[in-house]
């Protein structure tokens, strides 16, 4: 394919039809504008020629998918987004990825909102709030991503593929004897129109599949791992709809993104290899490329990645283990992110205020539940005094420990234990272990111990025993 196909100009011969999705129509009549001043990109061209120009509006996304808690690692992706929009003055769009129909359950999708809302991830577009770039559920998004894969299919960027799943294990197996990339070898990108029209007759189902240059290469500036590049002979044609109508998650991500109008893409590192299949889509559909930002990994003390045997994982746990948000939030900065000084304890204005993305490390960064409860107890004791001390008279009368909260030996027991408390649920255990203190018996083992020295206490403390 020539490389003015892939740099987008077919999209100026796209038509608009009067049934077209209006988000699409929006996007089109944007699009088409300033096409043109693209036309001479080719593959091989640095995809780092963003669209995201510091005088643009900066718009960022977090897009889980609602399969499970909100796991520490998706919480800091978040954060990141939220804080580099807030610094900017820009948007932090929340958007659901619910394509997975078997897996994704409304009560995980309720309790990802919760946490997020827990600490303090304000979101300015989502399900839950609307906004102009709506749904914001990709489930919602399929006649979208129909109509893009039609449009692509015209330009001849993206052909119907009718292979069998026999036959592209047997392309497989062949590639593996060859000692050649497993990638699919191209069977229909070259079918005439006669051998496609018998198979639609036939009702054989198929997928769409994108059809990558087979040579050239394609390269990103990331703002946090540099230049990173990629062989496009080593990818093959791939799918972006399935035989039964649901779009792949490289396409559906990038439509989404692109009419999103999303300037930032702030991500895990797991994504990174996505990054080569949008990259091509974008180019092919004539969009701006966002700029992208690879968040490393959160890693468990032994350096493997962060699992559940490790211990908890998910902001719902340490929520229900008694962990402040704005503890949660200060810690998850500070694996990857520091702002050049030795000072570990922030806010989260003070973060939006101190937050560049180019003082994300690339380095994976290690979970220290140690560390996490200390610097729990730094934000419990940064609260006022009374409103500290009050907090633990009301957990102490909760747990009846306590018949009245309100009292002077309440007040005492809380200033006495508070600085040894980093979580609020240990307030229990540290005035138990001060009420079962044996006191009475510790003084007179001592009032023993000082006749046995020939020394005379003063008497009060001779009266305090029988």
């Amino acid at each position: 394919m020539a490389a003015s196909t892939l740099a987008g100009s077919p999209w100026l011969r796209i038509r608009l039809l009067p049934e077209v999705h209006p988000l699409l129509r929006r996007t089109l009549s944007v699009r088409a504008a300033s096409a043109s001043a693209s036309a001479s990109a080719s593959a091989s061209a640095s995809a780092s020629a963003s669209a995201s120009a510091d005088s643009d509006p900066v718009r960022v996304r977090f897009a889980p998918s609602p399969t499970g808690n909100l796991h520490v690692g998706g919480a800091r992706t978040a954060l990141f987004n939220y804080l580099f929009a807030r610094s900017k003055g820009g948007k932090f769009v929340l958007r659901i990825e619910d394509t997975d129909l078997e897996r994704s359950t409304k009560k995980s999708e309720e309790a990802v909102l919760s946490d997020l809302a827990w600490l303090g991830l304000d979101w300015d577009e989502g399900p839950d709030v609307g906004g102009e770039f709506g749904p914001y559920h990709q489930s919602e998004r399929n006649l979208l991503y129909k109509q893009y894969a039609d449009k692509l299919t015209e330009s001849g960027a993206v052909y119907r593929c009718f292979c069998s799943n026999e036959e592209l294990e047997q392309m497989k197996e062949t590639a593996k004897q060859m000692q050649l990339p497993p990638v699919y070898m191209g069977k229909w990108g070259t079918a005439s129109d006669a051998d496609i029209q018998q198979e639609l007759e036939k009702g054989t189902p198929y997928t769409y599949r994108f059809r990558v240059p087979k040579e050239g290469s394609l390269k990103i500036n990331d703002l946090i791992r540099g230049e990173v590049s990629w062989n496009l002979d080593t990818l093959g044609d791939f799918v972006i709809m399935r035989s039964n109508g649901q779009p792949v998650y490289n396409f559906c991500v990038t439509v989404d993104d692109a009419t999103m109008q999303i300037s930032h893409v702030i991500r895990a590192e797991e994504h990174l290899p996505n990054t080569l299949r949008q990259a091509l889509i974008y180019k092919a559909l004539g969009f701006p490329m966002p700029s992208f930002a690879h968040v490393s990994l959160i890693l468990a003390p032994d350096r493997s990645k962060l699992s559940k045997r490790h211990g908890a994982t998910s902001v719902g746990q340490y929520k229900e283990m008694g962990y402040l948000p704005q503890a949660m939030v200060n810690y998850l900065a500070l694996l990857g992110w520091g702002d050049g000084t030795e000072n570990e304890f922030f806010t989260i204005d003070n973060l939006v205020e101190k937050f560049t993305i180019n003082r994300v490390n690339k380095s994976g960064a290690v979970f220290d539940a140690v560390k996490l409860k200390w610097m729990n107890g730094q934000h419990l004791r940064s609260h006022p005094p009374d409103v500290l001390i009050k907090s633990f008279e009301n957990r102490w009368k909760d747990a009846g420990i306590l018949q009245e909260s309100q009292s002077s030996f309440a007040k005492e027991a809380a200033e006495l234990l508070k600085d040894g408390i980093d979580l609020i649920t240990d307030a229990d255990a540290a005035l138990s272990n001060l009420l079962s203190y044996p006191l009475h018996t510790t003084l007179r083992r001592s009032a023993r111990m000082c006749s046995v020295l020939n020394f005379i206490p003063h008497e009060p403390f001779i009266n305090f025993f029988p």
